[in-house]
């Protein structure tokens, strides 16, 4: 990914800096909590896709820059009430913030995120990007509870799994893409056009990341961390929509009542595989992929374009 990195190298080293000054506090315990948040970032994935974006229609601008900072804020908010949700302990190999700090301040935290996330943009009136920003995170909410409904009682079907995924993980992506256009161009049919783009990719995204719990060549080792919290991602639907029906309760009683013994995840794990589980995510998921890159056609060869289609390619062919 190293051509697409070159392409916006100069914007996300000044985005760096801007980020920093976004969330400083002067709270003193706030203040340490965003330095630790900071060193500890990730990707940056979504910024990326907000640069080239962006830089797709002309150059970047102040607003693309607060486009990008309203991204982060407000996912890295996400991610904070994430983590006291789901009572995960860490984060990228990290502690998480509420196992240092606990769940009260974790939550006041990513509440704090959240609001400079609404302040940057109405303090420098960035209102479309506000709005296509919002209805991300309003999306975000609504799929995080429709998964968590439909895992108690295991009924999830392909289209149902697909609607979680839209809303959940694709819906910041595309939001993402959206605000990087709208900064450039102010069009509102190349915002569609982009988002739409960014809900494909995203979608994409999301499936590669189920696939990490099973472990196949091209993932590593498997975890079934998703079959011990009760998620039913789309290999185990396909397999649970193909195997036999006596197979079929025997998979649903583990995930239920021994989802913590590593044999039976293991038992669940081989099934999804011989029943071609893993190949038809891996099937839907290029299927996406090349959704996306069709998208991108409609727009001219550009040295930023080739750079939006590695970091595609770069989302289906991650290792982690």
């Amino acid at each position: 990914m190293q051509f697409t990195k070159n392409i916006i190298a100069d914007e996300l080293k000044i985005f760096e800096s801007k980020f920093s000054a976004s969330v400083k506090s002067s709270a003193p315990l706030l203040d340490r909590i965003m330095k630790y948040i900071i060193k500890r970032k990730g990707k940056q994935l979504r910024p990326m896709f907000v640069f080239l974006s962006a830089k797709l229609f002309a150059p970047v601008n102040e607003s693309t820059y607060h486009a990008a900072a309203l991204v982060e804020l407000l996912h890295t908010a996400t991610l904070v009430h994430d983590d006291v949700v789901d009572e995960s302990l860490e984060r990228r190999s990290f502690f998480s913030i509420n196992a240092i700090w606990k769940n009260k301040i974790a939550v006041l935290v990513g509440d704090y995120l959240l609001s400079k996330g609404l302040l940057l943009a109405i303090d420098s009136n960035e209102f479309e990007q506000l709005r296509l920003v919002s209805e991300a995170v309003k999306q975000m909410s609504e799929g995080e509870l429709l998964q968590i409904e439909k895992s108690r009682k295991l009924n999830l079907s392909e289209d149902i799994y697909f609607e979680i995924i839209r809303n959940k993980t694709a819906s910041l992506l595309a939001a993402s893409c959206g605000v990087g256009a709208w900064s450039t161009s102010n069009d509102h049919e190349i915002t569609r056009i982009m988002k739409d783009f960014g809900e494909k990719a995203g979608i994409a995204f999301q499936i590669k990341d189920d696939l990490f719990d099973y472990g196949t060549s091209n993932v590593g080792k498997p975890t079934g961390n998703d079959l011990k919290e009760k998620k039913l991602t789309l290999p185990l639907i396909y397999t649970l929509n193909t195997v036999t029906s006596e197979k079929r309760r025997k998979i649903i009683y583990i995930i239920k009542n021994e989802n913590k013994k590593s044999d039976k995840i293991k038992f669940v794990l081989d099934e999804v595989n011989a029943a071609g589980g893993i190949k038809y995510a891996e099937m839907k998921m290029e299927f996406y992929k090349n959704e996306a890159l069709n998208i991108l056609k409609h727009f001219p060869e550009s040295d930023v374009r080739v750079a939006l289609e590695e970091l595609v390619n770069y989302t289906t062919g991650r290792k982690y």
